[in-house]
């Protein structure tokens, strides 16, 4: 128990989903799963949560009143204690460009309404395997790498470039110190999935593309003529010699 009443040793979930009916029984299918839940019915309310306390999982609706999901998993993964916390995207929308805008804000995985709980639940707690093999990565005692103009800290999962830090998600920065530490090196979708994602299923080699795309965005004077992550046409990516 921390100075807060939270119990460290409960995950913490909270859940962003406007329509009651599905807020109360996300609540309770989790709670008898063995989460602590804390519910928000809009994005307002879930930010002030987000700012106060740490969660271990948030499963997160698209479309919200007021603030909607996007703008809402774009500001916690701006800054804040919850900025590397594993966000779910539920939505109606099913097409790919709705998708890709999930995971270009910061979404770690995104499931269409209607879902089961079954696979819900599946999905949850892949999320928090993933962060288990993540706090135990290698990468907490890799070395500081700087390299055409940027500087990657592991032990902070930090990126700096052109005099400032950048903000990203643990998966872009384990595809970024991947690339940038090994310059010149061809690593294919395939490779990069494994790595990256470590097995994990429901996500497929669209997620690299997503992903350097977003790098690009960060870290790239021009992303429209990339000069740090480069693409190996038919085969993948690569990140520049320096």
């Amino acid at each position: 128990m921390n100075a807060r009443g939270i119990d460290s040793a409960v995950p913490q979930l909270l859940i962003v989903e406007d329509e009651r009916n599905i807020r109360e029984l996300l609540r309770s299918h989790f709670e008898a799963e063995g989460y602590a839940c804390v519910a928000a019915a809009d994005g307002g309310a879930a930010l002030a949560f987000v700012n106060g306390r740490p969660f271990d999982i948030i499963v997160l609706d698209l479309m919200l009143p007021g603030m909607d999901g996007l703008t809402l998993c774009r500001a916690i993964r701006g800054h804040g204690r919850n900025r590397e916390t594993p966000v779910l995207m539920l939505t109606a929308r099913r097409e790919e460009s709705d998708k890709l805008a999930g995971f270009g804000h910061g979404a770690d995985d995104y499931l269409t309404k209607p879902f089961s709980m079954k696979e819900l639940s599946c999905r949850v707690t892949a999320l928090r395997r993933r962060v288990s093999r993540t706090t135990l990565d290698p990468l907490a005692s890799a070395r500081a790498i700087a390299i055409k103009g940027l500087r990657l800290d592991p032990t902070r999962r930090s990126v700096h470039a052109r005099g400032a830090e950048i903000g990203v998600t643990p998966q872009e920065f384990r595809l970024l110190y991947r690339l940038a530490s090994n310059p010149g090196e061809v690593f294919t979708r395939e490779r990069l999935l494994s790595e990256i994602w470590q097995g994990e299923a429901f996500v497929t080699e669209r997620s690299i593309d997503t992903l350097v795309r977003r790098l690009r965005r960060k870290i790239e004077p021009d992303p429209a003529e990339p000069r740090c992550i480069l693409t190996v046409w038919g085969d993948g990516y690569k990140f520049a010699d320096d």
